[in-house]
């Protein structure tokens, strides 16, 4: 993109200095080097303030255009009203008129121009994603929270192709997640690191609809709160793995993905003399007991499988528990079992 925006600075910069020979060809009497003085002075300063307005949206750049035709269409309008006829009737105000007239509009066009930048998040009009009605856009749009990029499943699940959203990421979850990363404490600084890692994988994923909403929300201070206004304004649903989240999402109508219920769902289901494959991370209760987990988070505890504590190791279920959690299952370590005979 920034190679692109060198590129049409230089050409337009080319396109200025010809523009300057060819006024000094048609007007004889003006001299070449204060035609090109002035007229790549005026190239430059235009080139400055696109640099200054970089991180201006089109969002903003909609609002304002909308502030100053209202504005334009209020002050014509009260300037062609009655009010002004005794200043027309009058010789001596009359030559006041039009000034009153400039100072109108430009008073009018300023206020609206304002009031519109204020409101640009309920101003829906030229950016693609956001639509007057559900038909007028055929991509749905899923908004995605701080939570479920660090959880980082929604990696893998893009790259299967089977997410059918266009994946909207805005800025200020984006500026939560660089807080994260910068954090003092090892812990969080670890969790936003990682979700910075899941963000580039997304954008590496040629087939994703990845988009990135400038725009803040400056009415809601919360993110959880700026970010179910956001789904609610762009009739978008809300990608979280927070449950919280979810529950506020809920009491204002507005739909969310959940990516651990879509994990339990596609799980295969665990019954006695399952095979499987699990990571056991730490000892168990009872002597000689490894602990792991699968996929789903339901907790496995496997019997003589102490010994083996970080290693992977092959499986078969005994018996399965349910537990206030879910579910608990136990196995024992089956170290001889062939490849093709497990299940996961």
């Amino acid at each position: 993109m920034k190679k692109t925006l060198y590129i049409l600075r230089a050409f337009f910069l080319i396109l200025s200095f010809l523009a300057c020979l060819l006024l000094n060809y048609v007007v004889e009497d003006w001299s070449l080097l204060l035609v090109v003085s002035v007229g790549m002075s005026i190239a430059v300063l235009v080139i400055l303030v696109d640099i200054l307005l970089e991180g201006f949206s089109l969002r903003g750049l909609s609002a304002i255009t909308f502030g100053l035709a209202a504005g334009a269409l209020i002050s014509y309008l009260l300037a062609e009203s009655p009010l002004f006829e005794p200043l027309e009737q009058d010789s001596d105000l009359a030559e006041n008129l039009f000034l009153t007239r400039l100072a109108l509009y430009v008073i009018c066009m300023y206020l609206a121009m304002v009031i519109a930048l204020r409101g640009k998040d309920e101003f829906n009009l030229v950016i693609p994603y956001v639509r007057f009605s559900p038909e007028s856009v055929e991509t749905s749009l899923a908004i995605v929270d701080t939570s479920a990029l660090i959880d980082g499943r929604i990696a893998a699940i893009c790259e299967t192709r089977w997410f059918g959203y266009a994946m909207l990421i805005p800025r200020f979850v984006l500026e939560e997640l660089q807080g994260i990363a910068d954090s003092s404490d090892p812990t969080r600084k670890e969790k936003g690191r990682k979700g910075l890692e899941i963000l580039n994988r997304l954008r590496e994923i040629k087939h994703l609809d990845l988009r990135i909403h400038e725009s803040d929300v400056p009415s809601r201070k919360a993110v959880d709160s700026k970010l179910v206004y956001l789904a609610e304004t762009l009739k978008g649903k809300l990608l979280t793995t927070d449950y919280n989240l979810a529950q506020l999402a809920e009491f204002h109508h507005v739909d969310w993905l959940n990516i651990t219920e879509l994990v339990k769902a596609v799980n295969q289901e665990v019954s006695i003399g399952s095979r499987l494959n699990v990571e056991l991370v730490r000892a168990g209760k009872d002597p000689g007991q490894a602990i792991g987990y699968l996929p789903d988070g339901s907790m496995l505890v496997v019997n003589g499988g102490k010994s083996q504590i970080g290693k992977e190791v092959r499986v078969e279920v005994d018996s399965v528990v349910p537990s206030s959690g879910g579910k608990m299952v136990f196995a024992s370590l089956k170290p001889n079992l062939p490849e093709i005979q497990a299940d996961l």
